[in-house]
């Protein structure tokens, strides 16, 4: 499933649908909850302040002016009269307020009554605007106390604690001392705990990242006519009005422990060289001779840091040789011959074999296992299980040994807590999560750990919103789905793994030819590696698409692929329409991307573009246009029930009625003719994101593998053979047994590169794609206006590709000084806020050097709320070389798509759409139902 060159052939005719289901993602605290922590009336304050301060300038300039009229008869009174006639004028100029008004307007009438009356009023308005300034500080204190009431009592909501029990239990430990503060201006340390509790609170009321009860998630389904007008609030999930969504107040979560503390249990298992005997050892699975020596696929874990929040171990994969000898040629038939040996029949085996030292034996035999040359699959984790823990425990009990039930009972207690969490109160889960870890580390202890270690974070939790939600196909259909498509039609350019497709293209043409085939996968992955792709994505990782002026930098090509040029014109000719649509319209709050623009783009990407494109888009709905909608595009990636992989759990209570055998049963029909998708896995589970139903009919077992799939819906690599197809140009994975076209897919949450060496480049044949669309760049920047540049909302037809942003030198921010007025502050900001037109709502990312800051998230700011901005003022970075990009917040209060019985949420829809080859839809895009 490589991009084609061939550039004479035109496109396939191809039909293009929305799937039937999504993923809502919903903000866990409706958006209302965070209103109270406005000052609406200092907000009204500090604009009628600038109002003022506007009219006074304006007529400040003007007044200036004719008081230089009267510069020639100040010189006709005296040197002194001059002096301070001209002394008034800068003044007014400026804005200030001379010592002595009555003084200046004496002097001004003196000279010219006219403009002494002009000057008198002038005063006296500066005189008022100088008490308007004086009424800020009181009022913004008052709202201040409100907003802060406010706070504490949002910070109460257990859908905001219980997430935070898990996202940061240490600032979990300290909110209940800060709720419990009466000082109405809250110390150092209190407001340091006030300033990170308000970001979680912003991220369960502002933001989709699914995780516990912050966000949780809802299946849902497209269907025809499901929105009508005046549709009753039943309190149910479902649809209610035009395009919006309802979605119940009955969740349930679903919690798992980290695989990472199996993986934890599992290492000291195999350390003990006791416990080790009793073991089932296998060989590595997929070895095979190569002439003298022993071929087999090695895989080392690195664990990760257990202090992180999130942590995984990285597994590591690479092709190994043994030398071939007498010893380990009997070895692989005593190995081959017996049903499950166990380790200390392969130590046996050696004693008898060799006479040797039995702790000689020992050595070798655990060298064997280190090596990876002999393994013990009972210890991992499979992709599939829906309960690790209770997976794990059966394993041990599988082994019959008092060792293994003891360490199975010790789970048990670790078990009960998390059946027991979520059903449990906040006081409850935090009592269930201490135990659970001293459980865990009891059963860590009692393997023989002196000082045992756990990862921060023990417990996955996903929530349900519901299952019963139904959005109206037209949602993604007419003109608005014409849209989305023609926009899929450009994301190629944005793929970060398209140049590595067409450069494992070019190395099997260099290596076996047109129309070539390889049967030797294994050797196939190693040496493009080992020849050409290492040193590929060394060179490479470096490279800046655009440099400053905005000329763009050709991807390495070191193999001289057509493919490879056709994507740099297509990036080229993207990049100069944008730059047009810029000049021509940089000013405007909108850029429009024209139809003309896009299929021409698309049409040179056609012959790169595969025959089976399975995408999945992040979106937003805005509703706040006209009684329409617009839809806002976050993020888009290719792959199959993406969208629902990570969160299957949630929804198979019913085995094979859930929801993996619903997405599979689906996926099974849309299978391109003659070919059956194929999952690859990833190696062996060490992150909780990688845990998912089965979703396809196959799997791929690569070498070191093992699976538990039944035997018929494995597909090892070595049936598996790579054939260069020349009438499509496209390479195909084929199987053997099978005799149909195999099309891997991934179905986990980890990023490509973070998997071990084959899955990632099989990966390169399937149609998993990483698409951040940067829209801007080749495009310089506008001259910047005291610091800050802006680019306008990009779109075409109803979807948003890019919001408005702004992009500032931190230096230029208005600054936060210790001990200085709170009510000069905020009017600073309201002022620089205004100056820029910036909406009251934005997201904050910051950037160093341009790019940015790693692991930074956005971070929600309110320019209404003076506890938003002193947030977001104690995490600016001052430090030169640091800005900070501001995005406007779409859709708006007003477009939200979501809403309870509680109030509107802010919500992001996982859809998946498809385009294969087919006869053509007369109508446009629709959706199968």
């Amino acid at each position: 499933m490589t991009p084609t060159t061939t550039s004479a052939a035109a496109p396939p005719r191809t039909g293009w649908e929305v799937g039937r289901r999504f993923l809502l993602r919903a903000a866990g605290l409706p958006v209302e909850t965070v209103r109270g922590l406005r000052c609406p009336r200092a907000l009204a304050w500090a604009d009628e302040v600038l109002a003022h301060e506007a009219r006074l300038t304006a007529e400040g300039t003007a007044l200036s002016d004719r008081l230089h009229g009267l510069v020639e008869a100040a010189d006709a009174v005296g040197a002194e009269t001059r002096r301070a006639l001209l002394a008034l004028r800068r003044q007014v100029f400026n804005n200030r307020l001379p010592a002595d008004p009555d003084a200046a307007r004496r002097l001004v009438t003196a000279l010219d009554a006219g403009t002494g009356a002009r000057t008198g009023a002038w005063l006296e308005e500066r005189l008022r605007h100088g008490e308007l300034l004086a009424e800020g500080a009181e009022l913004l204190a008052a709202e201040m106390r409100g907003a802060r009431a406010a706070l504490k009592s949002a910070l109460t909501e257990d859908r905001l604690r219980h997430g935070l029990l898990l996202a940061s239990p240490t600032l979990d430990s300290r909110l209940d001392a800060y709720l419990a503060d009466p000082a109405a201006e809250p110390g150092r340390r209190m407001r340091k705990i006030e300033r990170s509790a308000l970001t979680y609170l912003y991220r369960t009321a502002c933001k989709t990242s699914p995780f516990s009860t912050l966000t949780p998630v809802a299946s849902g389904v497209f269907a025809s006519g499901a929105v009508a007008p005046g549709v009753p609030d039943t309190g149910a999930s479902g649809a209610v009005g035009t395009g919006e969504l309802r979605i119940g107040e009955d969740w349930s979560g679903h919690v798992r422990l980290t695989v990472v503390a199996l993986a934890r249990i599992a290492e000291l298992i195999l350390a003990d060289p006791v416990r080790r005997q009793d073991l089932p050892v296998v060989l590595s699975p997929g070895w095979d001779r190569d002439e003298d020596r022993i071929r087999y696929v090695r895989q080392s874990v690195t664990a990760g840091d257990d202090s992180a929040a999130v942590t995984f171990d990285a597994v590591r994969d690479r092709l190994f040789y043994l030398r071939g000898s007498g010893t380990l040629e009997r070895l692989l038939a005593f190995l081959g011959e017996r049903d499950a040996p166990r380790h200390r029949d392969l130590v046996g085996w050696l004693r008898e074999e060799h006479g040797a030292d039995p702790a000689d034996c020992e050595r070798y035999a655990a060298a064997l296992l280190q090596l990876g040359m002999v393994q013990v699959p009972s210890l991992r984790t499979d992709v599939h299980s829906p309960d690790p823990l209770r997976s794990f425990q059966e394993s041990l009990r599988g082994l019959g040994l008092a060792w293994a039930d003891a360490v199975a009972d010790g789970l048990e207690a670790p078990a009960a807590c998390l059946a027991a969490y979520p059903a449990a109160g906040l006081a409850e889960r935090r009592t269930l999560l201490r135990s659970l870890r001293e459980r865990l580390l009891d059963v860590l202890r009692g393997l023989g750990a002196a000082d045992p270690a756990l990862p921060q974070t023990l417990v996955y939790e996903d929530v349900s919103a519901g299952e019963a939600v139904t959005a109206d196909a037209g949602l993604l259909g007419g003109e608005t789905g014409r849209a989305l498509r023609r926009v899929e039609g450009v994301l190629p350019l944005f793929d970060l793994t398209l140049p590595h497709r067409v450069t494992l293209h070019g190395f099997f043409l260099a290596r076996y030819g047109r129309g070539g085939r390889c049967d030797d996968l294994l050797g196939l992955v190693h040496d493009f590696h080992e020849d050409l792709f290492d040193q590929y994505l060394s060179f490479t990782a470096q490279r800046v698409p655009f440099d400053a002026d905005g000329a763009y930098a050709p991807e390495e090509n070191w193999l001289g692929q057509p493919a490879m040029r056709s994507l740099d014109e297509a990036r080229r000719r993207f990049a100069a329409g944008m730059r047009a649509a810029w000049e021509r319209d940089g000013e405007a709050e909108e850029l429009r991307l024209t139809e003309e623009l896009l299929t021409g783009v698309a049409d040179e990407l056609a012959p790169l573009a595969p025959d089976f494109v399975p995408q999945s888009h992040h979106l937003q709905f805005d509703l706040a246009e006209g009684g329409g909608h617009r839809v806002v595009l976050n993020r888009s990636y290719g792959g199959l029930a993406f969208p629902f992989s990570r969160f299957t759990h949630v929804y198979d209570g019913d085995g094979a009625a859930g929801l993996s055998g619903r997405l599979r049963e689906e996926s099974r029909t849309r299978q391109p003719e003659g070919a059956v998708f194929a999952e690859l896995t990833g190696g062996p589970v060490t992150s909780n994101l990688n845990l998912h139903g089965r979703l396809t009919d196959h799997q791929i077992v690569c070498p070191g593998e093992t699976s538990t799939v039944p035997e018929e819906a494995r597909i090892d690599l070595d049936d598996l053979f790579l054939v260069h197809e020349e009438e499509t140009d496209r390479l195909v994975l084929r199987s053997r047994r099978l005799g149909r076209r195999v099309i891997p897919v991934y179905l986990g949450y980890l990023v490509p590169v973070a998997l071990p060496e084959i899955p990632r480049t099989l990966l390169l044949l399937s149609p998993s794609t990483m698409a951040p669309a940067d829209v801007w760049g080749g495009v310089p920047a506008g001259p910047a206006v005291e610091g800050v540049t802006r680019r306008p909302r990009v779109v075409h037809g109803d979807v948003v590709l890019a919001r408005r942003a702004w992009t500032a030198d931190t230096a230029v921010l208005p600054v936060r000084r210790p001990g200085g007025e709170e009510a000069a502050w905020w009017l600073e900001w309201r002022r620089w806020q205004r100056a820029h037109r910036l909406p009251d709502r934005v997201f904050a990312t910051p950037l160093r050097d341009g790019r940015r800051v790693p692991g930074a998230k956005p971070l929600y700011v309110d320019f209404a709320s003076p506890l938003s901005l002193a947030a977001f003022d104690a995490r600016l970075d001052r430090e030169p070389g640091a800005a900070v990009v501001l995005r406007e917040a779409l859709p708006a209060e007003d477009g939200l798509q979501l809403v309870s019985g509680r109030g509107r949420h802010v919500a992001e829809l996982a859809v998946e759409t498809f385009t294969f080859p087919r006869t053509p839809i007369e109508d446009g895009p629709t959706c199968r139902n």
